[in-house]
């Protein structure tokens, strides 16, 4: 739209550097899209959707697509989109859009370019994990180590035909480097725990007074609700444990769904403590009341109100994790695919926070910043992966090692990288 001075003058100065105009597109074409920004809403009319239309077209002939801040179409705050420019490169303005992590698939890979914005303009945004950030905040494991000092974990979970769930949260918690594992699951899964995962010490879900102080005297930090299933013997279970055991815990699963409409009972089992629970969207929904398309409409805000009344983490699971800390800090973790979108991922996150709940409570870490480590690293294993179809959990586990390898001044080159790559 040349209608403004400042625009026919951009125009005439890239046309001076050698940019040429042109309606048709080769393998080495580039096309800019900047046609609208963040402030606009609803679908696109008219010539704006001619021109959205055009740019599908230049792709399709073999052009690579550049949007600058967010692609033209795409609602910056809810994603929202009905016609919209698919880009291969998306260059963003001071920070990254809301718009862009719930609508990934449109903004290909996403650049930052920093125009100045002051830490008053950032004030109250969530954080956007990165693998520096986290690198910064995963606590080495000297040389000296033995399983003592890399902490025990119990992971209480695998209730009747559900012992896969315990098995992939001790999978996890292993690949994130727990010194000693320890699983307590249901009478009878022993023998399957014990096939699936050798490295656990297997007992079965504890009894007696007893049995509890022994649980709490041998562990660092205790996982729940993976496969425990849903019943009043559950939620008994999940209390007995909780009130026996008052260090740090992450509650995740059936542990959580006990509590439907309860989450005044669950604050009371957890307050005091480093804790986090994982809910999914549904799970959320569950302890809050709402419904679960509520959860989505509202995932960045969703589970602040509910981290305050628990004084616990929140991380609500998706795409995007968010992460909700009781004193009102939020991150994001963007990391991953849907590969991670199958039955039992949630579990490999558990036992791998569970990790760094054990790893890092001593140092005065906030419980929400080693969720969101995990949440990154379980997701970047995803990414490594390559593929969605084909993907197992086996092998987002068996990414763990390369996943691990943190860069602690890693910092994408963003647009340079990507023209360089063009090139």
């Amino acid at each position: 739209d040349l209608r403004t001075d400042e625009a026919r003058q951009a125009r005439e100065s890239a046309l001076a550097h050698g940019v040429v105009e042109s309606e048709t597109a080769s393998e080495h074409s580039l096309t800019v899209d900047a046609i609208l920004g963040t402030g606009s809403k609803g679908a696109p009319r008219g010539r704006i959707s001619n021109a959205i239309g055009q740019i599908a077209s230049l792709r399709e002939a073999g052009a690579s697509v550049v949007c600058l801040d967010l692609p033209s179409g795409l609602d910056a705050t809810t994603g929202w989109h009905e016609q919209v420019v698919t880009a291969d490169l998306t260059v963003s303005f001071g920070n990254v859009k809301r718009g862009h992590l719930l609508a990934r698939d449109t903004c290909g890979s996403i650049a930052v370019v920093d125009i100045g914005l002051s830490d008053d303009d950032a004030a109250g945004l969530p954080l956007l994990v990165d693998e520096a950030w986290v690198a910064a905040r995963v606590p080495a494991i000297p040389a000296s180590s033995h399983k003592g000092t890399r902490k025990t974990l119990a992971v209480v979970g695998g209730g009747k035909g559900m012992a896969g769930a315990a098995i992939l949260a001790g999978e996890g918690a292993l690949r994130s480097g727990i010194g000693l594992l320890r699983i307590v699951t249901a009478p009878g899964n022993e023998v399957a725990v014990h096939a699936g995962i050798p490295a656990a010490i297997v007992k079965h879900w504890p009894e007696t007074p007893a049995d509890l102080e022994i649980l709490a005297a041998e562990v660092d930090a205790v996982a729940i609700g993976p496969g425990l299933g849903t019943s009043p013997l559950t939620r008994d279970l999940v209390e007995r444990i909780l009130l026996a055991w008052s260090g740090p815990v992450v509650v995740d699963a059936d542990a959580l769904n006990v509590f439907a409409g309860d989450s005044l009972s669950l604050a009371q089992l957890l307050r005091g403590r480093p804790s986090v629970i994982t809910p999914h969207p549904a799970e959320l929904a569950r302890l809050l009341g709402l419904r679960t398309a509520e959860v989505v409409a509202s995932r960045f805000d969703a589970g602040i109100d509910l981290a305050v009344s628990l004084g616990a983490a929140v991380l609500l699971k998706g795409s995007p994790t968010v992460i909700f800390s009781p004193d009102g800090r939020r991150y994001v973790s963007a990391a991953g695919t849907a590969a991670l979108a199958t039955g039992g991922s949630g579990d490999v996150l558990t036992g791998m926070t569970g990790t760094l709940l054990a790893q890092m409570s001593g140092d005065g870490i906030n419980p929400a910043e080693g969720a969101a480590c995990a949440a990154f690293v379980h997701g970047r294993a995803a990414e490594i992966c390559g593929n969605v179809r084909g993907v197992t959990l086996a092998d987002v586990l068996h990414a763990m090692p390369s996943a691990w390898r943190l860069r602690p001044h890693h910092r994408d080159k963003g647009v340079l990288a990507w023209l360089e790559s063009f090139s």
